[in-house]
């Protein structure tokens, strides 16, 4: 068994949803599943993808489409998914479209790399990762590199990053390269050339040897500008040639050098301004130099304007000679349109003469008439001219602005360089452009820019813009950093020109696409300089090819883009493997403020990581967006040093709190040495030092392990990779104090822990005052060991003194340090002592001794020995339900009789009623049996007694791992929850009973864990149970369960969920000679009883007492939730309990348990005939059913009920009930309910206790019902005094409804069958009419149907229709009435959804194309997403807002009377949906496809709301546009059942 279940994430599509600045991370050997949303289902959806094919190489270009692959192989393909099995590291996009839409969504994914070392070549995971930065300059000669890098060895590390080892440029930066193709010649010593096969080499050596991986720096987006290449190819820059809109920038920046020569000449001393700047008055000064001299010598707005007299001059001719404008061009709209000069020259704007022809138009040709269009012209080019001026003294004022602030910084500010006076070497700002000629005036200086030869070695100097678009280039066409001097400019650099492919700059790609290859070749990975400032397109093309050369090219950036959403899309297109981030700067942040600490610690855990007892997440999930992985460092390369901004005493703890995160860390060289400066890029020439072991202190040469705090940093090293390679992956971070900070790190496998407990130190403790007092520490569990305790000290080896060879650390500091030492040798810790916070819970109490500034401590703790114990148990009987339990696992000692027994095993004795108490029963059922919903104190109560319950507010918690929530802390304090899980089962007793004793040896070990693990445990232990018991109820149902989508499963739960068995029987008692009834003991009398599982209407309002059955949803829901689900014994006991009930030839609307029934529906009868059609239909050898006994608890229809056992209980075989219902019918119903008033019903009018029901005579309809009451589903009956409806039913449907009209002729059609087949003893009914006794065939009956429905149901086209007795209340055409002969007349006319039903049930009723532009009206006018409008939205009474508490004047709606006037009920669109793939399928082939794919798209709406539902089901009602309606019932019946109809139907 593999301990490692294969990793599978599903990532769900929707239409329209871009995901380009979404992050995706994923690990190779995962499998990427694409699923399809709500908004895709049933569409023709295609995938495609540039993830290369199998033995095919990457290509970002190259896209292949995903096969889908349908697990069902049915038609309901909501679960079908595409897949990519992920083996290759990149970033990879996707996208998606369906029919006409090529893109309709997409997005990127990113699989991380995998890093090797070793002669072993171990696998090293990203989170084990200590890098060290080395600037490779100051390494020396490559001979004595390895003396220069065992230090990074020695010290810990793992990586090495190379700053640039290429040809460095004039100014000796490192990162500006004057070769990007040849090693730096400084490397090799006299009489040596090394190449990059030596460099290879050694990075080998490093990787075998010293299991040390090594990266280095790649440079796109600049190189020096003493760079030979770019002399011979000045294209590969930004100058004036291939960049003309760069020109007046030019100008400016010669000006500006021009100024800087007469400021060092002192030529501006009379006005102010001398050389030395040192004051406001200076800055002032340089103000005024800039708008007094150089802006309007420069005249930079002529640019940008146009020359007005030509222009003029040119229209003029233009209308002389009668010119019209180009209305092709124009589009006959008014407006000047003027037209830059693509050379960008002074006054050479041009204007689009067709715009002015079509704006000044002279209202004559007259020669007086043209002038004063040309005048009109002129006088509105100085408008635009002015507005160009007007524009450029904004840039100008800008410009001076941007130059002041640099003068402040560079010569200023404390916190700046200082340069001193303004010289040519310093000039007042640095230059923006390369000026490769001899220095004369500014007058012999512009001329040149109109000499292609000299003005295309005017290139551009690269930098970076504050704030800027890191997303647009600033060279650009578009941009005014240039000439708004907004640059930070980097004057050794010339930002490179690459176009958009590399046919635009041929040199340039393949010259850095061969450096590239060359890096890629030797180093694993790279890091990308000046990532947010790279062309993405250029960098996609660059690391593809590096990738080509190493596939697990392992890629880190810095980015400075301030925006998460933007670091993605680079993360994204980049597949960036980890992006740089620095305690410095958020320690940095809170300058002297204490609470800035805070800050600083949690950094170190922001970055990865789960938290301290995090919930096991499932091997298949969902793909939740990443956060970019973080290569942490205490302080980067080109930052300021921290001893600068902090204290010495601070590098160990700072240190430490980066060591502990669960992500990459790591540091600058020289940190660990403790230099008290930065080492700079730039202008650092000296080399770093040898490692000695024997070295001196006072040696600047040579470094050893007592050297600054490379001895802390080792230790720290060593315990941040064990941390990562076992598994320590969650993390809490405690701010005990101001200046404390404690990091843990958990195994969740394991539960050992290793806690660091880290003293800062911002402020030196020799001069600041910190408290002495440090609070004591509560660790939860056994202190093993002291891994490390450190802190740095001062010793007796001179003061710090720069060395001019060495770059050289303080030697006053060195660690002291020890390591894997007993609580009782440390030096920190004055003592500990045992502590508990409870029964389960062993905490050691630490109180400090020495955590002085600047010290750390870290601990490894162990559960205490039971409670580890107890941990491994739990795990090794989790295994049944997962491998990934088996680490830490250990065996049971003492295993439990019932814990031997797997739990598959013992709930394969449940039925699926016991699986109704185990999963589901809400509040009101189980107060039935005394008890209630599990109530979270000061939060709410769980939606059901059983594990859905739970697992539904866990389904919310897990993903998220929010332990802080209600839930989680109720668990943590105390086990009432945990004891109501099993004492809920153990109290039932039988197979359940066994189920709760299982679940109580199970809650016994984590009682007496430590209570911060109690919700994961419990969590897992509950999953496992849910899980099995979920597979265990459907494979007690249907193979089309069994074998179908997720969605058939889910709605398949509703059978369980509304299936239940109440501690009092809802049903009625069966005959005692059927075979196969459920019987139990009765808890109170002890004797024997029936327990037939009973269908609730909905939950929760309909799930408990009298109110829980009702014939009508009962049998509207049996076919989907009891027949289709293979549950066909109890769909019998339903079917002739309710049978046994029948009186009045009607069975209840409210069953009551059949002695409080209510006769007072139409349909139900119907419905319940229906069932039996197609319990005979759908059950093999259902026709059986037809000679059940039937016990009659109404002998008489003016009987008593029977109790059971009384003499003259009449018993007859199903077949006689069936045919005494039709015979009532025929003969004629009418009587008055039992009890009449408001006994039985508080609101009703005296009239409405009459019932009738009869056939008429001469349609074979059946009619019945009065104005005053509701005898069929839409039965609201008005309550209100104040709008005065009491009494007064909103729908009283009374005449022939047509869905009644439906069933009754299905079923006696299908009598009719049945009789021919000889497998119903009666053909024909007999009645007595007009005081004879006559027969009434049911042929006959069935003939009438269908000879008259469509001639008075269907509203014809045809005005003139002869059919048609009241045209003047027909307001919508080819449509079927809802009713026939209704009381008032106009409800006939009322478009609803109940003609759905008759479709389905009866679809030789309709005309195949009557029928099907009805479903079309029906789709357009009442299709909602859930559910059906109940009414017509025309209809002058439609409100589609239910509000049952809303007591008004309004008669329409006031408490609730609009109940089914417009809001939408679900379980109509089953019959919609069911009655649209009928017809359609006689419509033919494309029709069919075309509904199908329409009816998935509707019901991915139903298995969304499933998905998400708390409760697991299907509302009642929605109010309209499917918002939610708060008085619907959360689950009901028939909304699920008639869902899972339509699937059963495709």
């Amino acid at each position: 068994m593999s301990l490692q279940a294969k990793q599978v994430r599903v990532l769900v599509l929707n239409d329209m949803e871009q995901l380009g600045r979404t992050l995706f991370r994923l690990d190779q050997g995962f499998e990427l599943q694409f699923r399809l949303g709500p908004t895709l289902q049933g569409k023709h959806v295609h995938v495609h993808t540039n993830y290369p094919a199998l033995g095919k190489h990457f290509d970002r270009h190259t896209f292949q489409a995903l096969d889908w692959h349908n697990p069902t192989g049915r038609e309901d393909d909501s679960d079908k998914f595409c897949t990519l099995d992920l083996q290759i590291a990149g970033s990879y996009q996707y996208y998606f479209g369906h029919g006409h839409e090529e893109k309709s969504g997409g997005g990127y994914i990113v699989v991380d790399p995998v890093l090797r070392a070793g002669a072993d070549n171990h696998h090293v995971h990203l989170d084990c990762i200590t890098i060290q930065t080395y600037l490779s300059k100051c390494l020396g000669h490559l001979d004595d590199w390895p003396d220069r890098l065992r230090v990074a060895k020695e010290s810990g590390y793992n990586m090495i990053h190379f700053t640039p080892l290429q040809t460095l440029g004039i100014s000796r930066s490192c990162y500006s390269l004057a070769d990007q193709l040849s090693l730096n010649p400084e490397f090799s010593p006299p009489g040596k050339n090394y190449t990059w096969t030596e460099v290879g080499e050694l990075v080998q050596r490093l990787k075998k040897e010293w299991n040390m991986i090594c990266i280095t720096d790649v440079v796109y987006n600049h190189t020096a500008a003493n760079s030979p290449w770019i002399k011979e190819h000045p294209e590969c820059g930004y100058n004036l040639v291939n960049s003309p809109h760069l020109r007046s920038a030019w100008v400016l920046d010669r000006a500006i050098w021009h100024m800087t020569c007469n400021m060092a000449d002192a030529k501006y001393a009379a006005m102010g301004l001398p050389a030395q700047v040192q004051n406001e008055g200076h800055l002032n000064a340089i103000r005024d130099v800039l708008w007094g001299q150089v802006f309007p010598k420069v005249k930079l707005w002529e640019f940008f304007q146009v020359k007005i007299e030509n222009t003029v001059e040119e229209f003029r001719t233009l209308l002389t000679e009668g010119a019209k404008p180009d209305q092709k061009k124009t589009g006959g709209k008014q407006g000047l349109k003027i037209i830059q000069d693509p050379k960008f020259r002074r006054f050479g704007n041009k204007v689009d003469m067709d715009s002015a022809l079509e704006t000044f138009v002279p209202h004559s040709r007259s020669p007086q008439a043209i002038l004063e269009a040309c005048n009109w012209l002129w006088g509105r080019l100085e408008e635009i001219n002015k507005e160009q001026y007007q524009q450029m003294l904004h840039h100008q004022e800008q410009a001076a602005n941007c130059i002041v602030g640099n003068v402040v910084y560079e010569r200023l500010a404390d916190h700046g360089p200082k340069l001193g006076p303004v010289t040519r070497k310093d000039p007042i700002v640095t230059r923006y452009f390369t000026f490769p000629f001899e220095e004369k005036s500014l007058e012999d200086d512009l001329p040149m820019m109109d000499q292609p030869d000299k003005a295309c070695h005017f290139l551009a100097h690269n930098g970076w813009v504050m704030g800027d678009d890191p997303l647009r280039n600033f060279a650009e066409p578009g941009s005014n950093v240039y000439i708004r001097r907004e640059l930070i400019c980097w004057g050794d650099s010339v930002k490179l020109r690459y176009g958009n492919k590399p046919e635009d700059c041929p040199y340039l790609w393949a010259h850095m696409q061969k450096y590239t290859e060359i890096t890629a070749k030797h180093f694993a990975g790279v890091r990308l300089d000046n990532c947010h400032s790279t062309p993405l397109h250029v960098a996609e093309h660059m690391l593809a090819a590096a990738r080509a050369v190493r596939p697990n090219l392992y890629v880190i950036a810095e980015l400075f883009t301030g925006s998460e959403l933007i670091d993605n899309v680079f993360v994204n297109r980049l597949g960036i493997t980890s992006l740089v981030r620095a305690r410095h700067y958020l320690a940095h942040q809170r300058g002297n403020e204490c609470r800035g600490q805070s800050r600083g610690g949690q950094a170190g855990v922001q970055y990865g990581g789960e938290p301290v007892g995090a919930f096991v997440q499932p091997s298949l999930r969902p793909l939740v967006p990443s956060i970019a992985h973080a290569m942490f460092l205490d302080v980067t390369h080109d930052n300021e040093c921290p001893i600068q901004l902090r204290s010495a005493y601070d590098s160990l703890p700072s240190s430490a709190i980066v060591s502990m995160a669960c992500c990459c860390s790591g540091s600058t060289r020289g940190y660990d040495e403790m230099v008290p400066h930065q080492i700079s890029v730039v202008k650092e020439e000296r080399f770093y030092p040898k490692w000695n072991p024997e070295a001196k202190a006072s040696s600047p040469g040579e470094v050893n392990l007592k050297t600054g705090i490379i001895a802390g940093k080792l230790a720290l090293n060593k315990m941040h990779q064990e941390l990562a390679s076992k598994g320590f992956n969650q993390v809490y971070v405690d701010q005990v104090d101001e200046d404390i900070v404690a990091v843990t790190r958990h195994c969740p496998s394991t539960h050992q822990s290793v806690v660091a407990v880290c003293r800062t130190a911002f402020h030196n403790p020799k001069h600041h005052q910190y408290r002495k007092e440090v609070p004591p520490m509560f660790i939860p569990g056994k202190i093993e060991e002291v891994v490390l305790e450190a802190r740095i000290i001062d010793r007796q080896a001179g003061t710090y003194k720069k060395c001019e060879k060495y770059i050289n650390g303080m030697p006053e500091y060195t660690v002291e340090i020890k390591e894997h030492i007993q609580l009782k040798d440390s030096g920190v810790v004055k003592h500990a002592g045992v502590t508990s916070k409870g029964s389960s819970e062993f905490v050691q109490e630490i109180v400090f001794e020495r955590l002085t500034p600047g010290s750390v401590i870290a601990f490894r703790v162990s559960l205490d020995p039971k409670a580890q114990e107890l941990v491994g148990v739990i795990r090794h009987h989790l295994i049944q339900f997962s491998p990934k339990y088996k680490p830490g696992s250990l065996p049971d000692q003492h295993t439990p009789t019932i814990l031997e027994t797997p739990l598959a095993q013992i709930m394969s004795k449940l039925t699926l009623g016991d699986m109704n108490m185990l999963l589901f029963r809400c509040d009101s059922e189980e107060q039935e049996d005394g008890g209630g919903c599990y109530n979270v104190p000061s939060w709410t109560s769980f939606k059901y007694g059983g594990l859905q319950g739970l697992l539904s507010v866990m389904a919310d918690i897990r993903p998220k791992n929010d332990l802080g929530h209600p839930v989680c802390d109720n668990l943590r304090q105390g086990d009432w929850m945990i004891d109501y899980v099993s004492n809920r089962l153990l109290s039932r007793g039988g197979a359940l009973g066994e189920v709760g004793k299982w679940f109580k040896a199970m809650f016994h070990y984590l009682k007496h864990i430590p209570r911060y693990l109690i919700p994961c445990y419990f969590d897992a232990i509950l999953v496992g149970a849910y899980t099995t018991a979920l597979d265990t109820t459907f494979n007690k149902m249907s193979s089309f369960v069994q074998n179908g989508s997720t969605f058939v499963k889910l709605l398949a739960l509703g059978s369980v969920q509304m299936g239940s068995v109440g501690s009092f029987p809802a049903l009625p008692p069966l005959s005692l000679e059927l075979p196969d009834v459920p019987y139990r003991l009765n808890k109170d009398t002890g004797k024997k009883e029936q327990c037939c599982v009973s269908l609730a209407a909905g939950l929760p309002h309909f799930s408990s007492g009298i109110f829980r059955c009702w014939g009508r949803d009962t049998f509207i829901s049996l076919r989907g939730l009891m027949l289709i689900t293979g549950r066909h014994l109890e769909a019998r006991n339903i079917i002739l309990a309710f049978a046994g009930t029948l009186r009045h030839g009607l069975i209840p609307n409210l069953l009551g348990e059949g002695i409080c029934a209510r006769f007072n529906c139409r349909d139900a009868v119907w419905w319940w005939l229906q069932c039996i059609q197609d319990y005979c239909t759908l059950v093999p050898e259902g026709i059986a059913i037809l000679h059940c006994p039937v016990v009659r608890m109404y002998p008489h229809d003016d009987s008593e009920p029977q109790a059971p056992g009384t003499p003259s209980l009449l018993t007859q075989p199903l077949c006689d009930v069936i045919h005494e219902a039709m015979t009532r019918h025929m003969q004629g119903i009418d009587f008055r309910e039992r009890n009449a008033g408001p006994k039985i019903d508080m609101h009703m009018k005296d009239e409405g206790f009459n019932v009738v029901a009869k056939v008429h005579r001469d349609t074979g309809f059946v009619y019945g019902g009065n104005r005053f009451n509701c005898g069929t589903w839409m039965d609201k009956m008005g309550e209100s005094d104040k709008a005065r409806n009491k009494g007064m039913p909103a729908t009283p449907r009374d005449g022939s409804a047509v869905e009644i009209v439906g069933l009754s002729k299905s079923v006696v059609r299908w009598l009719v069958e049945l009789h021919k087949k000889g497998l119903f003893p009666h053909s024909s009914m007999k009645i007595h009419r007009d005081g004879k006794e006559v027969k009434v065939s049911y042929e006959e009956w069935n003939h009438k149907i269908l000879a008259n429905f469509e001639k008075n149901f269907y509203v014809s086209h045809d005005e003139k229709d002869p059919n048609e007795k009241q045209p003047d209340l027909v307001h919508k055409r080819g449509i079927y009435k809802d009713s026939h002969g209704a009381s008032s007349p106009w409800c006939d006319y009322q478009l609803r959804p109940n003609f759905c039903i008759a479709m389905v049930v009866a679809p030789e009723l309709f005309t195949v194309e009557r029928a099907w532009k009805a479903l079309g009206m029906a789709e357009k006018k009442l299709l909602g997403p859930l559910g059906m409008k109940t009414l017509d939205p025309d209809d002058m009474v439609y409100c589609g807002v239910y509000d049952n508490a809303l007591d008004n004047d309004n008669y329409n709606v006031a408490r609730g009377f609009n109940y089914h006037q417009g809001p939408e009920w679900l379980w109509p669109i089953g019959y919609f949906l069911r009655a649209k793939l009928y017809f359609a399928k006689k419509l033919g082939k494309e029709t069919y496809e075309q509904t199908v794919y329409l009816v998935k798209s509707i019901l991915s709406q139903h298995y969304v709301h499933l998905e998400r539902s708390s409760w697991k089901g299907l509302p009642e009602l929605t109010n309209e546009n499917g918002q939610y309606c708060p008085f619907s019932c959360e689950s009901q019946a028939w909304s699920i059942s008639t869902v899972l109809e339509v699937l059963y139907d495709i």
